[in-house]
C-alpha cells in the first residue's frame, strides 16, 4: 500500500516547511534569523520578514539609517512588502507535505497533489529568493556606500536551501506518482 518512491519527496517537502517556517518568524519576531546586518555590535540593526530589530511587525517597512533616504523610496518600501511570500512558501510545502503524508499512507492521489504544491511551492520560493537578493542586495550596496557595514544574514541561505529541498521533493514526489501501491499476490 505504501508509495516508497514518494518518501523522500514527503522527508524533503518537511524540511523546506522547517526551513521557511524559520524565515518567515525571523527579526522582529526570532532575532536570531535575518536577510540583512547593517552595524556592527549593540548598534546593529537587523532585518526580517515583518520588520527590523526595535520595530513593529508590519507587512512592509523602511529601511534605516535615516541617512540614507535612496533607500525609502517606494520601489524599495513595495519590495518590502513582497517578503510575505515566504510565509506564502511555507504554507504550500506545509500543505504539500501534508498530502504527501496521504498519499504514502493510502493511496496516489495524495501523492499527485503533494507533487502539484511542492511544484508551487518551488515556484514561490523561486520568486521570494530572486526578490530577496535583489531587495537587500540593493540595499546592501547603498549602505556599504555610505560606509556603514553591512552583510547578509542567514535568512538568504535557509531561502535558498528550503528553494533546494523543495525542487529534490518535487522531483521524488513526481516519480513517487509511479510507485506502487497495491500489494503484490505472493506466488505460493
Amino acid at each position: 500500500m505504501v508509495a516508497s518512491a514518494a518518501i523522500p519527496g514527503l522527508f524533503f517537502c518537511l524540511a523546506a516547511t522547517v526551513l521557511l517556517v524559520f524565515v518567515s518568524v525571523s527579526v522582529p519576531t526570532w532575532n536570531e534569523i535575518s536577510f540583512l546586518n547593517v552595524g556592527t555590535g549593540a548598534d546593529q540593526i537587523r532585518y526580517g520578514v515583518f520588520g527590523f530589530t526595535g520595530s513593529k511587525t508590519s507587512v512592509g517597512y523602511d529601511f534605516l539609517p535615516a541617512g540614507s533616504a535612496d533607500l525609502n523610496t517606494n520601489i524599495i518600501q513595495n519590495l518590502t512588502k513582497t517578503l510575505v511570500l515566504h510565509p506564502i512558501a511555507a504554507g504550500l510545502s506545509g500543505i504539500a507535505f501534508i498530502f504527501g503524508l496521504c498519499g504514502a499512507a493510502y493511496h496516489r492521489v495524495g501523492t499527485i497533489l503533494m507533487s502539484l504544491f511542492a511544484g508551487l511551492a518551488t515556484l514561490v520560493t523561486l520568486v521570494a529568493f530572486i526578490l530577496d537578493m535583489v531587495l537587500f542586495g540593493i540595499t546592501r550596496n547603498r549602505i556599504r556606500d555610505a560606509g556603514i557595514p553591512a552583510q547578509y544574514g542567514n535568512a538568504n541561505w535557509l531561502t535558498l536551501g528550503a528553494l533546494v529541498a523543495l525542487l529534490i521533493g518535487f522531483c521524488a514526489s513526481a516519480c513517487g506518482v509511479f510507485g506502487r501501491y497495491r500489494r503484490r499476490k505472493d506466488i505460493v
